[in-house]
């Protein structure tokens, strides 16, 4: 089964071929661009295992992004805590792009995820948008999960962020094994013994 990542953008401004493939080296990214744009690229290392198919697709009414908006609204409801689920609701019609990273094999090799994220840090720097992965759930514009859609059996240390009363995001990170940190969480509150994360 395929593994994505993507970026949800509310500015749908063209990123140049020639901007990504700068920043995407050594790695190659092949594609072709046109006065529209691109839509579809392939980035991969020089000796051409294949790390990521990146495919843009506008989140305009009648365009495969918009039908995609539409499950991530109906998703979300079902995530807690609440509070970031109906922020998302709230956030969601805005976005304008979605960038799909499928993940390839060559992610794992010769330092394949670098090369990754120098490409997806660059796309969700100019796309102005939060983040979405699968097996993990969304993230704000700080790169911070806020909607908890892991498994039960995740573990490890994880940058998190639950909104305050004020409207403003508390990050901090936090032990996903632990239940108590996960009840928290789930209440849109920071666990206790939590490290916070400064702005």
């Amino acid at each position: 089964m395929s593994y994505y990542i993507r970026v949800l953008g509310t500015n749908s401004s063209t990123i140049p071929l020639h901007r990504l493939r700068e920043i995407s080296k050594p790695a190659l990214l092949e594609g072709n661009e046109d006065e529209d744009g691109w839509n579809k690229l392939l980035l991969s290392h020089a000796s051409g295992a294949e790390i990521a198919i990146i495919e843009k697709n506008s989140a305009i009414e009648g365009e495969l992004g918009a039908e995609e908006i539409q499950e991530f609204m109906e998703e979300v409801a079902a995530y807690k805590p609440d509070s970031a689920a109906a922020w998302l609701r709230s956030y969601l019609p805005g976005v304008k792009v979605i960038y799909a990273f499928q993940l390839l094999s060559g992610t794992d090799i010769d330092d394949g995820w670098s090369l990754l994220h120098n490409v997806y840090g660059e796309i969700k720097n100019q796309a102005c948008g939060i983040s979405q992965a699968d097996g993990e759930g969304f993230s704000n514009e700080d790169g911070h999960s806020i909607l908890w859609q892991f498994s039960d059996t995740v573990t490890g240390a994880w940058n998190c962020a639950v909104l305050t009363e004020n409207r403003e995001w508390k990050s901090f990170e936090m032990d996903l094994e632990n239940l108590e940190h996960r009840e928290a969480f789930w209440r849109s509150e920071v666990p206790q013994g939590a490290k916070l994360i400064e702005p």
